[in-house]
């Protein structure tokens, strides 16, 4: 296999396994204090039974100490589950003004159904003052996205 070739195959491997996901502000009208650049997932899709990362790259202009990520999970349409984590485990407090990156990882279960997910995360500060709003949408796959490769 010639260098160049080496290189593209690469590119396409890696390329497969994590993506940048399309965000969307939950109010388009609303200015928010965080400014979500962007999510990445790893792998993509998601594949139950093994980790799963989310990560967020985002913006703030203040000092925040202390707060919350609600997550709330939905599947064609319905809402199936929520969960709450603490802010400082997910990324590095006081977050400094500037940007920042929060990162979350679990393993799904493996009955987790496979197909289409949607997902709204709030972050709020430590006064329950909402941040920020983001939903975008991700899949759950029947099997490894390494499995293509092997």
């Amino acid at each position: 296999m010639s260098r160049f070739s080496l290189v593209i195959f690469c590119f396409l491997f890696v390329s497969t396994i994590v993506r940048a996901t399309d965000v969307e502000y939950c109010d388009d009208n609303k200015e928010y204090e965080v400014k979500v650049q962007g999510v990445n997932i790893l792998p993509y899709p998601i594949v139950r039974g093994e980790p799963a990362t989310f990560s967020i790259s985002a913006n703030t202009d203040n000092v925040i100490s202390r707060g919350k990520l609600v997550i709330e999970v939905s599947y064609f349409g319905w809402h199936i589950h929520s969960e709450t984590h603490d802010l400082c485990d997910e990324t590095k407090c006081p977050v400094a003004v500037g940007d920042f990156l929060v990162a979350h990882s679990q393993v799904l279960p493996g009955y987790t159904p496979h197909g289409s997910y949607s997902l709204k995360m709030k972050m709020v500060d430590g006064h329950k003052k909402e941040l920020t709003c983001i939903k975008f949408s991700f899949e759950i796959g029947l099997v490894s996205s390494l499995a293509a490769y092997i």
